[in-house]
């Protein structure tokens, strides 16, 4: 029996099976609509199952009066979904009173704060703070992610899908040790870098297109380096606490191109607290540059994005890159939607907001400096062996996400309901529906 157990212990350890576990666990919430779509079938196949699911609804209002009892299995059924969907309900609620509570308790902290020290203190230029909150170490640390000088970086294919106006491609790399590092490239077309730049930096109109940010806040700004340090609270799925961040931020140009550089920062305006958690660990960098449309005319009418992102957010590595895997593209057709918007509000005379005035301050990138910009855009080394082979992993979502659904509705419903005359009568129909196909 030992050598089971080391067995099945080297098998959890895989990451593959961890994620595919996680999927499973994902799948689980939407299994209620299964269940339905399930009940609707059957009542279409034979009306006399109405009376069964007028049993189910009637003992779901009466559970509110009366204790339940071990007979009906729909009954148990109703009441889980029923404590599930009050559960996700009352800590959506929760968590907007709380951010409110502590958006108000942050600015007069905020405000006492600034008013005990000197009326210049923010943002005067003396401020050794906000200086030296992001340097040129941290540029020539993109420089060095972005050419590919640690080595065989083992870069996986995550996605790559176009539309009409973008072209996006995604990769991540597992380090042995460390959090998981992500690196993208979007090209937009007809867009410029100078509105890019602007929009990536311009936090008053990311919560119009993120829904992921619930607060920011200009902490502290550099008037000659246009470097500033922002406050953002980030909202989490309802398994996940909020999370806070302290954002340095600082532009850098070379030529054409912008190089702009954020990550955590420590502040003294911003204590750490229990909830939201902070998150300490977080880098998250862009290169912003013109580049020819793929309309063939031969101009640099296309804008090209490269991003170098990771961060510690307090969550097992295998079920943030699940989450990172099943939001992805959903997240990317909110920043081109959110593009596209921040260009025609520009066009229209909409004046840039203090972020967006922060970011048209930048700095010459130094001629000494130890990483050189990249001079045109590279495409990682990606793996494609048996050791690591690359991941179609949107496709294989895709095909596999419903068979999950199917088939997890089908499990719960029949051991909830397996002394019922439902769970019998759903089993033979998905079993109908199977032998079918």
């Amino acid at each position: 029996m030992e050598w089971i157990s080391n067995d099945l212990t080297e098998i959890m350890r895989r990451p593959a099976i961890v994620e595919a576990m996680v999927d499973i666990l994902i799948c689980v919430v939407p299994i209620w609509v299964a269940v339905m779509i399930g009940l609707v079938i059957g009542w279409s196949w034979k009306p006399r199952w109405t009376g069964l699911l007028f049993l189910g609804l009637r003992s779901k209002f009466r559970f509110f009066w009366t204790a339940i009892p071990p007979g009906l299995g729909a009954r148990r059924l109703w009441f889980a979904f029923t404590a599930l969907s009050a559960f996700s309900v009352l800590r959506r609620l929760w968590s907007n009173f709380y951010i409110s509570k502590s958006k108000s308790e942050g600015s007069l902290f905020v405000e006492s704060s600034v008013m005990d020290d000197d009326s210049e203190g923010i943002h005067s230029d003396d401020s050794v703070g906000v200086k030296d909150a992001v340097t040129e170490k941290d540029l020539e640390h993109l420089f060095h992610v972005m050419e590919g000088k640690d080595g065989a970086v083992a870069w996986q294919s995550m996605m790559d899908r176009t539309t009409p106006n973008m072209t996006y491609q995604a990769w991540r790399y597992e380090p042995v040790v460390g959090s998981t590092q992500y690196r993208s490239k979007t090209v937009f077309e007809d867009a410029t870098p100078e509105i890019v730049r602007d929009f990536f930096w311009d936090d008053e109109f990311r919560t119009k297109w993120d829904p992921m940010l619930i607060y920011c806040d200009l902490l502290e700004e550099c008037p000659s380096t246009g470097t500033t340090i922002v406050h953002w609270i980030k909202k989490f799925p309802f398994f996940c606490s909020d999370r806070e961040y302290i954002i340095g931020r600082r532009v850098w140009e070379s030529g054409k191109s912008f190089y702009c550089v954020t990550k955590g920062v420590p502040h003294p305006l911003v204590p750490r607290r229990d909830k939201p958690r902070r998150v300490d660990l977080y880098f998250s960098s862009w290169c912003i540059r013109p580049v020819e449309s793929r309309k063939g005319d031969g101009q640099l009418s296309a804008c090209e994005v490269t991003l170098i992102h990771y961060e510690d957010m307090g969550i097992p590595k295998d079920v943030a890159k699940v989450g990172v895997r099943h939001g992805m593209w959903g997240a990317v057709k909110r920043l081109q939607s959110g593009v596209r918007a921040y260009q025609n509000a520009r066009k229209l005379g909409a004046s840039p907001s203090k972020y967006a005035l922060s970011a048209q301050i930048s700095t010459k990138v130094p001629s000494d400096c130890s990483s050189k910009p990249p001079e045109s855009s590279t495409q990682p080394a990606v793996v494609n062996n048996e050791n690591a082979p690359t991941l179609n992993l949107q496709r294989a979502e895709n095909a596999n996400h419903w068979k999950w659904i199917v088939i997890g509705g089908t499990v719960a419903v029949v051991c909830g309901l397996h002394t019922g005359m439902l769970g019998k009568a759903l089993l033979f129909g998905a079993a109908r529906r199977l032998a079918r196909k």
